[in-house]
């Protein structure tokens, strides 16, 4: 899962609050569940164009985070524990997740991935918004831990519509990860040991309703304008920003968007260009 809150400043006040911040979630849950269903049992071992995973380790992926996140809200000690389980290992984490399931069949991996995330959101609802889990970096707060959740789950399910050539509904719940997006801009270049090249470009996002969402808007002399579905693929590193029809003007946006992260974890490079787009139906 990513790990945000230490990239960020705090969410201020006027942000989603934490009930509002779970229930897009479960919204998230509820898209990604729908397309599991629609699988054929032979789809499970189709191979992704991400890092050549096939769509049993996409899940298998997402739902290793969510035991780490119900792990977590038990407590220090047995988060800990788990953790040092998974450093002994000596492996990725999808080999892990591969070790920890078995051969566990794709429908059953999607059930039990459906029922543990909806745990997770349900615990996450009764806690103290005010407290602090552990994670594998610093601690963060209830409320970034569920936009975490959504992000990861939005993005790793790009993987599965694009080898199946689906088509993808949006809505404005999507805010969230832009917000998250913009928020590490200074994250992006300090994970590279990088200064900042200049301060954060003004973003114009056109969001899935119509709305139009604006960051910075003090900066004239860098920008990034268009479709807020591209710009979250970009941050999320689903898409090459060349792949997009984001209009990016200005030095500071160009090395911004060359290799944004919006996640924790070592720096990682974007796709390819051409790399990862959908298939052709």
């Amino acid at each position: 899962m990513a790990r945000t809150e230490d990239m960020t400043e705090d969410m201020t006040e006027e942000q989603p609050s934490l009930h509002r911040q779970i229930e897009d979630l479960r919204a998230e849950r509820a898209e990604l569940d729908a397309l599991l269903g629609s699988l054929e049992p032979d789809d499970w071992a189709r191979v992704t164009t991400f890092k050549s995973w096939r769509i049993w380790d996409v899940v298998a992926h997402l739902h290793l985070s969510d035991h780490m996140g119900m792990t977590s809200l038990a407590g220090e000690e047995p988060f800990r524990a788990l953790m040092h389980d998974m450093r002994d290992a000596g492996v990725p984490m999808a080999e892990y997740a591969r070790r920890w399931l078995g051969d566990l069949p794709g429908t059953a991996l999607h059930a039990r991935w459906r029922d543990l995330l909806d745990r997770l959101c349900t615990a996450l609802d009764a806690t103290d918004p005010a407290r602090r889990l552990p994670w594998a970096g610093p601690s963060m707060k209830p409320r970034m831990f569920a936009t975490a959740r959504q992000m990861e789950t939005w993005a790793h399910g790009w993987e599965i519509y694009d080898l199946l050539g689906r088509p993808r509904a949006h809505t404005d719940r999507l805010e969230n990860i832009a917000t998250i997006g913009v928020r590490t801009f200074g994250w992006t270049f300090a994970n590279r040991k990088l200064d900042p090249p200049g301060p954060p470009p003004r973003v114009e996002l056109r969001a899935p309703s119509g709305a139009v969402w604006r960051w910075n808007e003090d900066n004239r002399d860098d920008s990034i304008t268009g479709d807020a579905v591209a710009f979250c693929q970009v941050v999320t590193q689903v898409r090459n920003v060349a792949d997009t029809d984001l209009v990016v003007a200005g030095p500071v946006a160009r090395a911004w968007m060359a290799f944004a992260q919006c996640f924790a974890g070592p720096p990682a490079d974007p796709p390819a260009p051409g790399s990862r787009v959908p298939r052709v139906a």
